[in-house]
């Protein structure tokens, strides 16, 4: 991947969202005269998370009443390792037609940049599908924070200076990139502490050996509302519908961190156009129903329908702008 500074810092100036446009025809639609029809056989939907995982539940929502669109089995395969690009190469690799991958935002944008050693390359080898959903962090601070506003609460992560230290699942994590991120745009000097998982971060917020991380709101709210744990306000650009009641941190005058995990679906970079072209319409056909979006919801996801192209948009806005990030603080992927 040829991605210069230059390049990175004028693109992380500004974040594109993933518009929602119509799909290029109904999914259903029997193909025209000349057309290949597609699918001709089950497709192998790889998803790089174990059986329960995030990304796997939002997997398993849309696998069903895509494979009713599609009229063959979508087939939900676990794969799960190395935050899953173990599952991104295997979809990159794929010549069958008929494997695609449900990969988060870090497989499609800034893998490469953090291990070079990768064999596949985000921006050559995948077919953008389409954006299945998006979820904002959650800025989560510890409960002996002062004050009762998200202001007050960011003015006393501020004065914690040096000494105060920010938990992570790990380096080169979105909740690692993003709060450097955070810290370039504020007044924030906290110290990172990687831990192993979130759940272990949530654990040192709660014993006082950090003061503050970015964190999932599923695994954020529950402590938040307990008053055990308290919250700045969430990184997308508006208020979420998964935590309605929290302010964005641009509602406390923290301008240029947004940022937003999301999965996408994504294919290999050489595969039938005529089949992306119906799976996006499939796809945007699905996640555009009462009765999924609501299931996303219930998993953590607010559901995104869109185009190739707005993924594809998505995909270069996120890298220029988390590539910034680890261009200029020397990050690498551990292992």
């Amino acid at each position: 991947m040829t991605i210069t500074k230059r390049r990175l810092l004028e693109g992380g100036a500004a974040a594109l969202a993933a518009s929602l446009l119509p799909p290029f025809a109904r999914a259903q639609d029997k193909p025209r005269a000349g057309e290949a029809a597609w699918p001709t056989k089950p497709v192998k939907l790889l998803v790089g998370f174990p059986t329960g995982a995030s990304p796997d539940l939002l997997a398993r929502a849309i696998a069903e009443p895509l494979a009713k669109l599609l009229r063959q089995p979508v087939l939900v395969e676990n794969k799960p390792g190395e935050s899953g690009n173990i599952v991104a190469d295997q979809v990159a690799k794929a010549t069958d037609d008929h494997t695609i991958g449900a990969l988060i935002n870090g497989n499609l944008t800034i893998a490469k940049l953090l291990n070079p050693k990768l064999s596949f390359d985000p921006e050559k080898d995948f077919a953008p599908v389409g954006m299945v959903g998006t979820a904002p962090l959650v800025l989560a601070v510890s409960g002996n924070a002062t004050g009762k506003t998200a202001a007050d609460h960011l003015l006393w992560v501020r004065n914690l200076g040096s000494g105060g230290k920010y938990g992570t699942p790990g380096v080169g994590t979105v909740g690692h990139l993003g709060m450097e991120l955070l810290k370039s745009r504020s007044a924030i000097t906290a110290q990172h502490k990687p831990y192993t998982g979130n759940p272990q971060v949530i654990a040192g917020l709660l014993a006082g050996e950090i003061q503050l991380a970015l964190l999932p709101p599923a695994l954020a709210m529950p402590h938040v509302r307990s008053g055990k744990l308290k919250a700045i306000g969430v990184t997308s650009p508006e208020r979420s519908p998964l935590v309605p009641e929290l302010p964005t941190i641009r509602d406390a005058d923290v301008r240029g961190a947004d940022l937003e995990i999301w999965t996408a679906l994504a294919a290999p970079a050489g595969m039938n156009k005529t089949a992306l072209a119906r799976l996006n319409a499939a796809l945007v056909e699905v996640i555009s129903t009462d009765e999924v979006r609501e299931a996303l919801l219930k998993t953590g996801w607010q559901a995104q329908p869109g185009s190739p192209d707005a993924l594809a948009r998505r995909m270069r806005a996120d890298t220029a702008r988390l590539g910034g990030v680890i261009l200029m603080k020397g990050i690498h992927a551990e292992g």
